[in-house]
């Protein structure tokens, strides 16, 4: 859109509103230069719904990504880095080399390693090896590439959380999901482009915050559906409104909202606008996409899911259903994977094997599931947690159950579809798992190369804000070009 389309949306009121009486050249340049302005008054010229599908930088490899959240920290050294020497020391002193001027949120005293108190195979034609303890994943070892050298700047919950999900490690920032849909829009206009489904024993510590669109308008916020009750808060009708009365009403609400818009040019109410209209699509569409007794029993058996239920079953189920209807992002919280070795129940003995039957059964279905639609081609599958576990034991307060601290240098994830190599083991850690040593791979050159299968350049998708460029990679992040088939 030229200059001129933009001015003829402008009153004259608003205008001076706008810029002022003083510096009134400059402050025009920069409205004129602010994406969110220059769509606001597109908008005015006939309405267009802010999640329509856009171009994308070049040609995809995928159009959704399924983000499985293991909150809380997943233990690699336990699931996917197979240490034999730190099996052979296990009970020793770590080395000094190791430990010098390190920072341990609870590890106190000189820390002892732990050798892993579980046993790892190698499957598939790739030879990947996983703990015995997932071995439902393991049947699709050669569909999988696991990560190894992952490494964040964060030791604490939130803060890496945050860093995970939206490239920064404080509230603010608009989330991975976020950026996908403000960059890409959604296939579905009944449905959000970005819906967040959560399990487990709480939220993530990074709250709302972790699905947030931080400065950019709210209508590419994360829509949290619930597994039972009312899918989404809020948009069935109240008792004694009907569909006609709750039609006219927002009709009303439309036509007052967008004389409001025409003067202030506000893109929050625009977003407004766009999110009642598909808050009234979705009283159909999302009764039906959340019923899932409707799937043959088979399927159901065998993701292990129990409709009408709260658990991360359900929601791996959902999050294929959805992305079959062309939802962006789905993104998938599962918190729970906090094993400091505190109580019995918190350790890696008892409270990690009961984690991986709770996510084993449901995740390897889910990516079978994709793969047998023809869907897992077009959807990247994404698994992992915020940091990783140490190669010692915490033993906290004396307590003898094996547990490991935070650890943000060395950790792993996997990643499935949508344009990955398939049966990859990326990266190489230390013979302790404590650092890497081939291959390091950054919060941001993950979150890089997934925009990057989604055809987006990550230095390229950028927002205005406060008079700079932000991005989700922040000034950062290369591509995983090896890790690309």
């Amino acid at each position: 859109m030229d200059q001129r389309e933009i001015l003829e949306a402008i009153t004259r009121r608003t205008f001076f509103k706008k810029v002022g009486y003083g510096l009134g050249n400059v402050a025009l340049a920069t409205m004129l230069a602010d994406p969110a302005f220059a769509a606001i008054a597109g908008q005015q010229k006939g309405r267009k719904d802010p999640m329509s599908p856009k171009k994308p930088h070049f040609k995809p490899k995928a159009k959704s990504i399924i983000y499985l959240f293991m909150a809380g920290a997943p233990s690699q050294l336990d699931l996917f880095d197979y240490k034999p020497v730190l099996n052979k020391f296990d009970g020793d002193f770590c080395p000094d080399e190791y430990i010098k001027g390190e920072r341990f949120p609870f590890i106190r005293e000189k820390p002892r390693l732990l050798g892993s108190p579980h046993s790892f195979k190698q499957h598939g034609n790739s030879g990947q090896m996983i703990s015995t303890m997932l071995p439902h994943l393991a049947e699709i070892a050669d569909d999988i590439s696991v990560i190894r050298t992952m490494h964040t700047d964060q030791f604490n919950h939130a803060p890496a959380q945050l860093l995970m999900n939206t490239g920064f490690q404080v509230p603010g920032r608009p989330s991975i999901g976020s950026w996908l849909t403000y960059g890409l829009g959604s296939d579905n206009a009944d449905l959000p482009g970005f819906v967040v489904l959560l399990s487990g024993i709480n939220n993530p510590d990074g709250g709302k915050s972790c699905y947030g669109s931080g400065f950019l308008p709210s209508v590419y916020q994360g829509v949290e559906f619930r597994s039972s009750g009312e899918p989404v808060l809020f948009v069935d009708n109240p008792d004694g409104v009907s569909s006609d009365i709750r039609r006219d009403s927002l009709d009303a609400i439309r036509d007052l909202n967008g004389l409001r818009s025409k003067e202030v040019l506000d893109p929050e109410i625009e977003t407004r606008i766009a999110q009642y209209e598909l808050a009234y699509r979705m009283q159909t569409s999302v009764p039906d996409l959340m019923d899932i007794s409707k799937e043959p029993q088979s399927i159901q058996e065998e993701y292990g899911v129990e409709p009408g239920k709260k658990s991360f079953a359900n929601n791996c189920l959902l999050a294929r259903r959805m992305v079959e209807r062309g939802v962006r992002c789905v993104q998938l919280y599962h918190r729970g994977w906090d094993h400091h070795g505190d109580s019995e129940g918190n350790d890696l003995k008892h409270g990690l094997p009961d984690m991986c039957r709770q996510i084993d059964k449901a995740a390897a279905t889910l990516i079978k599931d994709l793969k047998r639609r023809g869907l897992l081609d077009e959807t990247i599958v994404v698994w992992g947690g915020e940091f990783g576990r140490t190669p010692m034991i915490e033993a906290r307060g004396g307590v003898k159950f094996p547990g490991r601290d935070h650890h943000p240098k060395a950790y792993s994830m996997f990643v499935a579809g949508g344009g990955f190599k398939a049966g990859v083991s990326y990266g190489k850690t230390d013979e302790l798992g404590y650092n890497p040593v081939e291959d390091p791979v950054h919060v941001h050159d993950l979150n890089a190369t997934l925009l990057h299968l989604m055809g987006l350049e990550h230095t390229q998708l950028t927002y205005k804000y406060q008079g700079r460029n932000f991005r989700l990679t922040d000034v950062s992040g290369e591509v995983l070009t090896k890790l690309i088939a």
